[in-house]
């Protein structure tokens, strides 16, 4: 039987959303804000919707205030991977694209796919994961200005101009650094995973934290390969008949933030792990190319990373086991 669901298209100003029952759909429209998310639920309350199950994409920002704020108010909601919700438009050949009929989509594939339930992060996850995208902002930020720096650049007005922005970012890096440790360090669970992430030659304090920030409950997955699935790391075979045969490229549907702070700590990791130093001369004994083996290591990583928590044991290149999920 398919459940009530209402599905939320997401946009910045407001929110198109479609109620799905007995075959039909109500459309209707309000503000992406507080007073559009109380009229919203006096709507579905008008509507006699009970037990109506609230699917919207992850979208950042803009999803987040409607999601919590109907969680608070009893409604159970899941956030998707907006991939899946593409995948699905296409597999029920939606030709045209609009707010209302993606609206329509996502109620569609609510009732019938029954996703997982959303949980809002901890205070302190909140916390955690704004400081550890601000300091990502900010390091994007300072390496366009070193680029701009480095172009050539005569006037000598405009390269003071940016050795003082780059001073400044570099002074709000060092805080937001220290405001992530000082947080971590407030939490003894928090510290604690910490300390088994970074265990692991190659990950650092700070990509411990964006670790922590992206995935705050590991035990939300079963194994460590659906693990490296979240982050977009497992790798895609392109074989089909007996004349197409293409090389395997990573899948990259998942959490892009926590798949880029894994590039350069996989790069730390090829000269300082044992375990990825040795994954590294296996693949390059078969021919496999740079970032090939790069991304092998970005995934060794998450494999390792999920063990040492999963079995809250210290990164130990000699303690091998032999559980599904940890190798």
């Amino acid at each position: 039987m398919l459940t009530i669901s209402l599905g939320i298209d997401v946009a910045k100003d407001k929110l198109d959303v479609a109620l799905y029952q007995a075959d039909k759909y109500k459309l209707a429209c309000f503000s992406n804000d507080k007073d559009g998310w109380r009229r919203l639920t006096r709507w579905l309350k008008k509507q006699k919707a009970k037990g109506v199950h609230v699917c919207l994409e992850a979208t950042g920002r803009y999803g987040e205030g409607v999601a919590w704020y109907l969680h608070q108010h009893g409604y159970p909601v899941s956030v998707v991977n907006p991939a899946r919700i593409k995948a699905y438009a296409q597999s029920q050949l939606q030709r045209n694209k609009t707010d209302r009929q993606d609206a329509q989509v996502i109620a569609h594939f609510c009732a019938t796919q029954n996703p997982d339930l959303w949980t809002p992060p901890a205070p302190e996850i909140q916390e955690l994961q704004a400081l550890v995208r601000r300091l990502e902002t900010l390091k994007a930020s300072r390496t366009r200005e070193l680029n701009r720096q480095q172009s050539g650049l005569t006037s000598q007005t405009v390269l003071d101009a940016i050795e003082e922005h780059i001073t400044f970012l570099n002074t709000q890096i060092a805080d937001i650094e220290q405001r992530i440790r000082d947080l971590i360090d407030q939490h003894p669970d928090l510290r604690e995973q910490k300390e088994l992430l970074t265990s692991i030659p190659g990950i650092g304090d700070i990509t411990a934290a964006t670790f922590l920030a992206e995935v705050p409950d590991v035990s939300r997955f079963e194994t460590a390969a659906q693990l490296a699935a979240y982050a977009g790391l497992t790798p895609r075979r392109h074989d089909s008949g007996s004349s197409i045969h293409r090389r395997g490229r990573l899948v990259k549907i998942g959490n892009s933030r926590f798949r880029t702070a894994l590039y350069f700590p996989a790069l730390t990791a090829m000269r300082h792990n044992p375990i990825a130093c040795a994954l590294v001369a296996r693949l390059e004994a078969r021919g496999k190319k740079r970032m090939t083996i790069v991304g092998a290591v970005m995934r060794k990583l998450v494999h390792l990373a999920f063990g040492v928590l999963k079995h809250q044991r210290p990164f130990d290149p000699d303690y091998l086991v032999n559980v599904h999920g940890t190798a």
